[in-house]
C-alpha cells in the first residue's frame, strides 16, 4: 500500500477543564493522547509493516497502563498479525465470492479517509474516524474500489482512581450489496474486537462469576472478562477489563481467550458470517478498564455505570 494521505483533520477542541482533560497531539503515524502529561494510547493512521509484509493501520498501540506501563503488543514474533487493539473479521464475502482476510491481513488494505477530534467537557476525548476496506479481489474498471465503510468512536475518558475507561463503537456499512463478514472457520472462530496484551507467567481470567478458564474453543462470561497479572509498572499486579455491550449482536458474546501468545478476543460472529448492509450498518459496542492494582465485580460494575 502507498503512503496515505487523509483529506481532512478536523479538529474541535473545547478548553474547559484541562487539568482533567485528555487532549491529543500529532506525531509521525498517528495520533498520540495524554492526560497531564502522561501518554494515554497512539491511534495508528498510516500504514505499518514488518519487513514489508503485515501492513496495517486504524489500531492502538501502544496502550498506557495508568501506571505508565505498555500494555499491549504490535507485531509480536508468534503472530506477526496480531496488533495492539483491534477489529477484524477472517472472512469477507461478496455475492458468493471471497474477497479477503482482514485478521490475517491477506488481501486487505485499509485506507483512513477522515478524522476528527473532540476535547468534552468532562475531560474526555473522542475521536471519531471514516475509513474503507479494499482489496485487490475487488476491482472495477482494474482499479481498486472500496466496499466497506467503517465509521469508529472512541471516547477515552481521564483516569479515575486506579483505572481509565475508553470506550468503542464500531460501525460497518457496506458499499456493495451482497456483502457478509465472519470468523475463522474452524472451532475456535476468531472475529471482531480483539486486544493483543502482555501477558504475565501468573495471567488470570475473571468474570461476573468468578473465575474464567480458557479453553481451546470459545467460552462464556456475561458481560465482561477481567484480564490481570504482573502486567502493571514494576512487574506489580495491573489489567485489562474487556466489556461486551448489552446492545450488541449476539449478547452476551462468547469469548476467544488465551493464557500465552495469542490475543484475548470477544469472538462475533464466531466461525458463521453476517450480513454487512448497505441500508443499516452493523454496530458493536465494547469498553476496556485499564487499571492498576485490582478490578472486582463491584468496581467493574460501577465504572460501566458511569
Amino acid at each position: 500500500m502507498k503512503q496515505i494521505a487523509i483529506p481532512l483533520l478536523f479538529m474541535l477542541l473545547f478548553s474547559w477543564n484541562l487539568s482533567a482533560q485528555v487532549t491529543m497531539q500529532k506525531e509521525a503515524g498517528g495520533l498520540l493522547f495524554v492526560e497531564k502529561g502522561e501518554k494515554v494510547l497512539f491511534y495508528q493512521i498510516e500504514p505499518k509493516n514488518y519487513e514489508g509484509k503485515y501492513e496495517r493501520s486504524n489500531y492502538i498501540h501502544p496502550l498506557w497502563n495508568v501506571d505508565g506501563a505498555v500494555l499491549t503488543e504490535d507485531f509480536p514474533i508468534d503472530h506477526l498479525h496480531h496488533r495492539g487493539i483491534f477489529w477484524a473479521w477472517h472472512q469477507v464475502w461478496i455475492d458468493g465470492k471471497r474477497i479477503g482476510d482482514p485478521w490475517e491481513i491477506k488481501d486487505f488494505d485499509q485506507k483512513v479517509t477522515d478524522i476528527e477530534f473532540w476535547a468534552q467537557k468532562d475531560g474526555s476525548a473522542l475521536l471519531k474516524t471514516k475509513v474503507n476496506w479494499l482489496s485487490d479481489q475487488w476491482k472495477k474498471s482494474g482499479q481498486k474500489m472500496p466496499y466497506l465503510e467503517e465509521s469508529t468512536a472512541i471516547t477515552i475518558h481521564p483516569k479515575t482512581n486506579n483505572y481509565r475507561r475508553i470506550d468503542f463503537e464500531i460501525s460497518l456499512l457496506a458499499l456493495e450489496k451482497g456483502l457478509s463478514v465472519g470468523g475463522s472457520e474452524d472451532e475456535k472462530g476468531y472475529s471482531g474486537f480483539s486486544v493483543r496484551m502482555v501477558l504475565p507467567g501468573e495471567v488470570s481470567f475473571t468474570g461476573h462469576e468468578g473465575k474464567v478458564q480458557p479453553q481451546n474453543t470459545a467460552v462464556h462470561s456475561h458481560g465482561y472478562i477481567n484480564i490481570s497479572g504482573s502486567i502493571g509498572k514494576n512487574g506489580k499486579n495491573a489489567g485489562i477489563v474487556i466489556v461486551d455491550n448489552p446492545s450488541n449482536p449476539g449478547y452476551p458474546q462468547p469469548w476467544i481467550l488465551r493464557t500465552k501468545n495469542s490475543m484475548q478476543n470477544a469472538a462475533f460472529p464466531g466461525n458463521g458470517t453476517v450480513p454487512v448492509l448497505t441500508s443499516v450498518p452493523l454496530v458493536m459496542k465494547y469498553s476496556l478498564l485499564v487499571y492498576s492494582g485490582k478490578m472486582n465485580d463491584r468496581k467493574i460494575r460501577q465504572a460501566m455505570d458511569k
